[in-house]
């Protein structure tokens, strides 16, 4: 999964560039790149390691990754995921990973006030998490959790183009970002692409998708 989600991230960093030239210092695309690398190499490097020591050492390391408010609320989310799972679990299922997520997302609300509606990053992340909850209640799988959390994700990103940023530089501009997509929730949308895609990658895929 994380393999997968920096590889969106490098595939589509000029875009996520172009977007914040509207707003930002246009380098956006940059920064995801630095935050991927070391989300990508705590996972390399703790191979083996229990989920909440591999989560942990990810947010960790994107706090580290010096990329402003995107390192540090990305950073939260991964640190969340990992503080809130109990030491030695090897594995999750459906409902498991909903928690997780979900304590993520808490984490992430603790840094910052942005919700849903302020064209931020928020946009995308809320509602992929909470879709990925409600198909965890209803007993769905993971894969088809991660493939509407993944949807609901792009359809908040694309949403923000109608929207007035209220955080950040952005909104000293006002009306002028409508009509713009916000870079930070097209890289949440991106990297839950990549999650979705991960069940196809897996060799058992079945097995994975049933749990």
């Amino acid at each position: 999964m994380m393999a997968l989600a920096a590889a969106r991230i490098r595939e589509q960093h000029p875009l996520l560039s172009q977007l914040d030239c509207v707003a930002g210092d246009g380098d956006h695309g940059t920064t995801m790149l630095r935050i991927m690398d070391r989300l990508e190499a705590a996972f390399q490097s703790d191979t083996g390691a229990d989920l909440r020591t591999s989560f942990c050492s990810a947010g960790w390391n994107v706090m580290g990754s010096d990329g402003g408010a995107s390192s540090s609320l990305l950073g939260a989310f991964f640190l969340g995921i990992g503080e809130a799972t109990q030491a030695g679990v090897l594995s999750w299922d459906c409902d498991g990973f909903a928690a997780a997520l979900q304590s993520g997302l808490q984490a992430v609300q603790v840094q910052t006030k942005a919700r849903p509606g302020d064209k931020t990053m928020m946009d995308a992340l809320t509602p992929a998490v909470e879709t990925f909850a409600a198909k965890a209640e209803a007993g769905k799988g993971m894969f088809e959790a991660l493939k509407a959390a993944a949807e609901a994700a792009k359809a908040g990103a694309a949403a923000t183009e109608t929207l007035i940023a209220r955080y950040g530089r952005a909104r000293l501009l006002g009306e002028r970002t409508k009509g713009h997509q916000d870079p930070g929730a097209a890289s949440v949308a991106l990297i839950f692409e990549g999650f979705a895609t991960a069940p196809s990658e897996i060799k058992g895929g079945t097995e994975y998708a049933r749990h």
